[in-house]
């Protein structure tokens, strides 16, 4: 069985101003860092084998300062990125609305495409840790493919920093939490 820890990045300024990150590669700010730091701290008990995250920039700094704890090295994995939300991307909701209309949908990747991204990504990571606990480091909406594949919920609101768990094990996903 392989373990993996779910967390997303720490709270970057677009985070705190409810814009759309996506692509977009946005740093962490210092509330960021000090959530990173506390993640570091919460998991320091934990048995982490290997460290993945997204190559977007809050992902992996977050993952950086989980790392440097452990002497790990954090390997980039670009299919954890965020999904793409097209021209939505460095917008709030109040500006979505007013520059497309209420019921407007994003010109980005579909469910399913980040869905067929992630967890391919993912696939690959429990293949390179048979037996191992890996952290993996990314975005809400790609952390909820993830989740959602494995246990048929969503989180309405992936908290920054926080972990959730899963096994995998004889192919598939499963929460352990």
């Amino acid at each position: 069985m392989t373990t993996i820890l779910l967390a997303r990045h720490g709270e970057t300024d677009w985070n705190r101003d409810l814009r759309v990150q996506g692509h977009s590669d946005t740093p962490l700010n210092e509330a960021g860092r000090a959530q990173a730091r506390e993640l570091a701290r919460s998991l320091a008990g934990e048995p982490i084998h290997a460290i993945y995250a997204s190559d977007l920039a809050r992902a992996r700094e977050t993952a950086e300062i989980v790392a440097a704890a452990r002497k790990l090295e954090v390997l980039s994995e670009r299919g954890l990125r965020e999904r793409s939300f097209g021209s939505w991307e460095g917008l709030t909701r109040q500006e979505i609305d007013d520059r497309f209309g209420a019921r407007s949908t994003h010109d980005g990747e579909s469910d399913e495409a980040v869905r067929v991204r992630v967890l391919a990504a993912v696939h690959r990571i429990v293949a390179a840790h048979p037996a191992q606990v890996v952290l993996v480091v990314s975005h809400g909406g790609a952390l909820n493919s993830i989740w959602h594949h494995a246990s048929g919920d969503r989180i309405e609101r992936w908290p920054n920093c926080a972990v959730y768990r899963l096994a995998f094990r004889d192919g598939n996903f499963t929460p352990i939490d």
